[in-house]
């Protein structure tokens, strides 16, 4: 059986990133992460990520631009692989349809956020964005 590939978004905008608060599952609730979902079967990982961000935050595919991967592969289990992208944000606001809150943070706040444990892999990454961003 293939391993299903889970795709992340991390949403730049000028010199902040934006991050999610996970209501479930409970062991998750309350922690940060990059929004984001599974990569159905025939769906590319970049429209997988703009249709999770599209449900999750309520932006349109034309708000936002798919980029290149941030940081590398991050092994959930022995079955499920996460990858992020950055993606750039055109316009609109994102809203949190599927989380518990949304905000934005800079790469000094990086390290004060309570992440998810896969997300931290990408910290100095997101770093580096956001500084070549700012």
């Amino acid at each position: 059986m293939p391993t299903q590939i889970v795709v992340a978004g991390a949403i730049i905008c000028g010199s902040t990133v934006l991050v999610a608060q996970r209501v479930r599952p409970p062991e998750l609730a309350g922690r940060w992460e990059l929004p984001g979902g599974k990569v159905a079967e025939g769906e590319t990982e970049q429209a997988a990520l703009a249709r999770e961000l599209a449900e999750e935050l309520g932006l349109q595919v034309d708000q936002m631009t798919v980029g290149a991967r941030l940081g590398g592969d991050v092994a959930l289990n022995d079955k499920m692989t996460l990858r992020a992208y950055r993606v750039d944000l055109l316009r609109g606001e994102p809203h949190p349809h599927d989380h518990r809150a949304l905000r934005w943070v800079t790469a000094a706040e990086l390290g004060d956020v309570d992440w998810v444990p896969a997300d931290r892999a990408w910290l100095s990454d997101l770093s580096e964005a956001l500084e070549a961003s700012g």
